[in-house]
């Protein structure tokens, strides 16, 4: 059984930092393509960034030069760097396996 489960969610101000992490099961590490995406009280869920299991990345124009997505095959963990966060950074934020989604964890940025 697949799983994603993501830690590292809170409130923080802005301009301050957090580390979001999706720890997979059920799939082989190295093997499979990781996205985090996030969705803001009211909004559509928007893609934030991806990480392919050949090691590419790429990222919304929103979060470039702020965020940094990151793999530890050792431990079937894909991260999320959060730096300079803004208030707009707000929102819950999940990973998608391009199948499986995780339950999602809240960000709070407050001004």
């Amino acid at each position: 059984q697949v799983q994603l489960v993501e830690s590292g969610g809170g409130l923080v101000q802005a301009g301050g930092s957090l580390r979001l992490s999706c720890t997979v099961s059920g799939l082989t590490a190295g093997t499979y393509a990781i996205d985090w995406y996030r969705q803001a009280p009211g909004k559509q869920r928007e893609f934030v960034a991806f990480l392919t299991s050949s090691g590419t990345k790429d990222y919304a124009d929103s979060v470039k030069g702020r965020f940094t997505i990151s793999g530890d095959n050792a431990k079937n963990t894909v991260y999320l760097q959060m730096n300079r966060l803004k208030p707009e950074d707000t929102g819950v934020y999940y990973c998608y396996s391009g199948v499986y989604w995780g339950q999602g964890t809240q960000v709070t940025v407050s001004s």
